[in-house]
């Protein structure tokens, strides 16, 4: 038996890679999971990496490295380094995900993962029937939200965004017969608003300044959690909706992440209870 001051031999790891990456609550999440399981053997860090950096510091990492869990500005490099890419990776066009495999390296993206929880959470039974939906935003993170939500069963949706970026997304909704159209910040946001059953909102709360109000009208996942609640939630809130925080994505895309790194089931509650605590 080790000695209780003993330090844990470590003979696993996994690590968060970005930039900027001191932020990351990523590894509360996999660290509790491991100490939940008595995993005392596997270790989760942050590093620090640049899009630029990715394909050395992954290439170089040593063979106690199960995976890498991949947030901005690295996610389109992760993609094309790996070796292998699940289906929903190449679709949605990023990964938040690499895992060794005996071939090299696999790509991911349980970002819809998370979305689809989060969504979970926000509508329970109800999301089956939703049909209408809006998103806030047009970037990396509403790719995956809409990947999502087209899996989901949408069949329409709205994206308010400042460019039109129709060209880029209708490879990845029109397979699932999604009819998506875009709109400007300048159009009738409350009318858009009013007729989504569901919100995503993607972007930063600065981005929406000014136009809470007229997007508040049906339940809102905002991909924000620090601050929260963000402004267009309390708006929401007001209205009578429910909302959910980007804490729930992000616990729900980490639960299979730790599952592809450890091959072991994700302890759920105690992940989450964890990353609530730390925000609390």
């Amino acid at each position: 038996m080790s000695h209780p001051l003993e330090i844990p031999d470590i003979r696993h790891r996994a690590a968060v890679l970005g930039s900027p990456i001191t932020h990351s609550r990523s590894p509360i999440l996999h660290n509790a999971g491991y100490e939940a399981l008595g995993m005392d053997d596997w270790e989760y860090s942050r590093i620090e990496c640049t899009a630029e950096q990715l394909p050395e510091i992954v290439g170089g990492a040593g063979a106690e490295f199960a995976g890498f869990s991949v947030t901005m500005p690295a996610k389109f490099a992760a993609l094309e380094f790996a070796d292998e890419v699940t289906d929903r990776a190449r679709q949605i066009g990023s990964a938040n995900t690499l895992v060794r495999t005996a071939g090299g390296w696999r790509a991911d993206n349980t970002d819809c993962d998370g979305i689809t929880g989060a969504l979970g959470e926000l509508l329970g039974d109800r999301l089956a029937g939703t049909r209408h939906a809006l998103v806030i935003g047009g970037g990396g993170t509403a790719r995956p939200a809409l990947w999502a939500l087209a899996q989901a069963g949408i069949t329409d949706i709205t994206v308010i965004n400042r460019s039109d970026r129709s060209a880029e997304l209708a490879p990845l909704l029109e397979p699932a017969g999604v009819e998506f159209r875009f709109a400007g910040f300048d159009s009738d946001l409350l009318a858009a608003s009013r007729a989504a059953e569901v919100i995503v909102s993607t972007v930063p709360s600065a981005a929406v300044v000014g136009h809470e109000q007229a997007l508040a009208h049906a339940p809102i996942l905002d991909v924000i959690y620090e601050p929260w609640p963000t402004p267009l939630t309390v708006a929401a809130a007001a209205n009578g909706h429910l909302t959910v925080g980007g804490h729930v994505m992000l616990a729900h895309q980490a639960y299979g992440q730790f599952e592809q790194f450890t091959g072991r089931s994700a302890p759920r509650e105690a992940m989450r209870r964890a990353l609530e605590a730390s925000l609390r």
